[in-house]
């Protein structure tokens, strides 16, 4: 996993949940920033689909970005054409290899798959494009269909090859497996594309790097199709802190990024949405707030400040005297143990009462007024 490549999607596969539109400013917004950041590839659009799709694509690529920026394409001449228009250099070839899929896409006829590819490909190439290819539903084709179509595409003069888990049916066990026979069998990159739908995208994709694939794509906050797919925080956090890679992303600005993401897609994320969620270093149980008063690496993994985000200590049913006496104490109000406790009882008396934890201002009426202006009680 030394050489591995971020290829953040959520401004293509990220877009087509279900719902969200992204405005051409918007998208810029967001490239502009990924970029700025450190992510190495990013997938800005279907040009195919014209209109403001392709505007804004055309418009980021003029940018001038570090990052290298691909189209996705279906594997039809007149996509990788859409793309040219643009001013992409780079171009995703979509083809299906499961039999529902091929079915479904090319009335069951596998040898049309082949002449599609081959055809749409070669053009590709043949301007000077670098291409990869995806197969669409990896995880459900068969393992011989999959290494022939993987093997013709090497052949043929891809540049990369895309593992699409595209209905997230595997676990980390069958993705390493499949993931690791491709990379054995092939000379070009892999690619590890994972969907969320039983909630393993980001373990999928862990696996699959792991295995060998060397790029791996994720969206911000996990959005996309359906469940969402790997999301480039988690991904990004756990291979530097689990598999100590780092890949040269600026950490510092996840939380922004994701506040973006965001503000533009109009859906917030759980507050308890790993890393970036706004729960992800707060603290109210009485055992972990005075922990982490102590030191903050009982009870968390990374600093908040590493993903731009701060620590939170609030109090409400689960609160302990410590974190009462001590988030009074920075307002100027010194208490004993008797006197922290009686605080307390009302702090999670209102707590269960209002079904939430308490503001500052809420904890700080909990206090006689009468004596608070002394800063003792």
């Amino acid at each position: 996993m030394d050489k591995t490549y971020i290829n953040d999607t959520t401004l293509r596969d990220g877009e087509q949940a279900a719902g969200i539109v992204f405005t051409p400013e918007e998208k810029i917004s967001i490239a502009s920033l990924m970029d700025a950041m450190g992510i190495s590839e990013l997938e800005i659009g279907v040009p195919a689909m014209g209109g403001s799709e392709a505007e804004a694509i055309a418009a980021i690529t003029k940018l001038g970005l570090k990052a290298d920026l691909l189209g996705w394409n279906r594997a039809i001449r007149s996509d990788v054409e859409a793309s040219i228009a643009c001013g992409l250099k780079r171009v995703h070839i979509s083809i299906p290899v499961s039999e529902v899929q091929i079915q479904a896409k090319f009335n069951g006829n596998r040898s049309l798959v082949f002449t599609h590819l081959e055809n749409t490909l070669k053009f590709a190439v043949d301007n000077g494009l670098f291409v990869s290819i995806g197969a669409e539903d990896s995880s459900r084709a068969s393992e011989e269909f999959l290494l022939e179509i993987a093997c013709a595409a090497e052949e043929w003069g891809a540049s990369r090859f895309r593992f699409c888990d595209t209905v997230g049916i595997l676990n980390p066990l069958t993705t390493a497996k499949k993931i690791g026979d491709l990379v054995k069998k092939l000379s070009i990159p892999v690619e590890i594309h994972t969907h969320n739908d039983f909630g393993l995208a980001t373990a999928n994709a862990l696996a699959g790097l792991q295995a060998g694939a060397t790029s791996v794509n994720t969206t911000v906050n996990g959005l996309g199709e359906r469940a969402g797919n790997a999301a480039l925080e988690e991904i990004v956090m756990a291979l530097k802190h689990l598999y100590k890679v780092d890949v040269n992303v600026n950490t510092c600005h996840l939380r922004e990024l994701s506040q973006l993401v965001i503000a533009a897609s109009g859906h917030p994320i759980p507050p308890w949405k790993a890393v970036v969620g706004d729960n992800a270093f707060a603290h109210e149980s009485g055992i972990h707030a005075h922990g982490v008063l102590k030191n903050p690496q009982t009870y968390e993994p990374f600093s908040p400040e590493e993903i731009g985000w701060q620590r939170q200590l609030v109090v409400g049913k689960h609160s302990g005297r410590h974190l009462v006496a001590n988030l009074l104490k920075q307002h100027g109000i010194t208490l004993n143990r008797e006197e922290a406790q009686f605080v307390l009882d009302a702090v999670r008396s209102l707590s269960v009462q209002m079904k939430r934890s308490l503001t500052v201002d809420e904890l700080l009426n909990l206090v006689p007024h009468r004596r608070i202006s002394h800063g003792i009680i």
